[in-house]
């Protein structure tokens, strides 16, 4: 049995380790927030500026007394969303200034009071529905037609604030334009997360292939079914980037940089799902225990073009067309089996979208791969 000199010393041990991973996780937390800001602060500045305009517009030269819905418009339109771009901009408008309108049409009509608040909230949130898929577009007309229910009239009559909310659109687009937040530095962000997330995927493919390693090839393939997400949020801050640098004097010039990236991203998406494809074929493959060398150097091949996708196009497309060149299962695996020489066969329209990444005609792409 233990001594309780033993038991102690366990115990102390173990709560050491505990303190030791609640520092850790406090750092983490702390580390994830400053950067949080630290990501937040050009749209922060954005949105106090486009704010603080819009109320020195309504209040100073239109002559408002309480501008709440110029300034609150203005955040709403704005928002820390991913996608900054001027469409999702103006359809927040739009749907904030057919709450607000419909809301003091009502009010005119049917009065104020419980019930009439609940009429308008519910017809504004269907009619935005209708006009628009956005769940935002509705929150927002929600959100702004309880204003003008719960809010007093204005001086000038309800329709003041149908002005005040004009005002804050046509500001929150002109800042949108000639304040842009940096729109590439998203895109780029989410580029460098996809690439280095098939970077480990592949590595780990490798690794089951050359040991017959079933855990590894499930990693891969775990690894591998999450870059859909990223890609999805690449699309995303891509989309929003392009958005900008058309209406934004300062970033236009971007434009043919961001649109090359675009039509990478295109083909790094078909590419992950036949990577997706060829991952759970080799996770198949490995149960049987027999190590498959010449297949992972196929894929390690493959890795190596893909990291040249992010450094040198041109040299990535070299590369992979010497790998094009002998993807046949002759070539690779002579005299193999059907169930090896499938994966070779998978690879082939892998290697054509990469090399569709690289500039190249999907045309030209096809005619480097040998007769299958």
């Amino acid at each position: 049995m233990p001594c309780a000199a033993d038991v102690a010393g366990s115990r102390s041990a173990d709560g050491a380790m505990r303190r030791l991973e609640r520092s850790l996780r406090r750092r983490i937390e702390l580390t994830q927030r400053l950067r949080r800001v630290r990501d937040s602060i050009p749209a922060a500045v954005q949105i106090t500026i486009a704010a603080t305009a819009s109320y020195l517009i309504a209040h100073f030269v239109l002559g408002h007394d309480y501008p709440i819905v110029a300034v609150t418009v203005t955040i709403s339109a704005l928002g820390f969303a991913r996608d900054a771009s001027p469409r999702r901009v103006l359809d927040i408008i739009v749907g904030i200034l057919i709450g607000i309108s419909l809301s003091e049409l009502m009010l005119m009509l049917v009065g104020s009071g419980i019930w009439q608040l609940a009429l308008v909230l519910v017809m504004t949130l269907l009619v935005s529905r209708f006009i628009s898929p956005s769940a935002a577009f509705a929150v927002a007309a929600g959100v702004q037609s309880m204003l003008v229910m719960v809010l007093p009239p204005p001086e000038g009559g309800v329709f003041v604030r149908s002005i005040d909310g004009v005002v804050a659109g046509i500001v929150a687009l002109l800042v949108t334009a000639l304040i842009p937040r940096d729109p590439r530095r998203a895109a780029d962000r989410d580029a460098t997360r996809l690439f280095a997330t098939l970077d480990e995927a592949l590595g780990t493919l490798v690794v089951a292939l050359e040991t017959a390693d079933e855990p590894a090839a499930d990693l891969a393939l775990t690894r591998l079914r999450r870059t859909q997400l990223i890609i999805d949020e690449w699309t995303t801050s891509l989309d929003s980037a392009i958005g900008i640098a058309k209406i934004s004097p300062f970033l236009r010039r971007h434009l043919p940089e961001l649109r090359a990236q675009w039509r990478l991203l295109g083909c790094l998406d078909l590419a992950s799902r036949h990577l997706r494809i060829i991952a759970r074929r080799a996770d198949f493959l490995v149960r049987d225990g027999r190590e498959r060398p010449e297949l992972a150097t196929l894929i390690t091949d493959v890795r190596a073009g893909i990291r040249l996708l992010r450094t040198d196009q041109d040299q990535a497309r070299e590369h992979l067309t010497e790998v094009a060149r002998r993807l046949s299962p002759e070539a690779v695996l002579p005299g193999s089996e059907l169930t090896e020489s499938v994966l070779v066969l998978l690879i082939r329209p892998l290697i054509v979208d990469l090399l569709t990444a690289t500039g190249l005609p999907a045309g030209d792409a096809r005619k480097a791969l040998p007769e299958s």
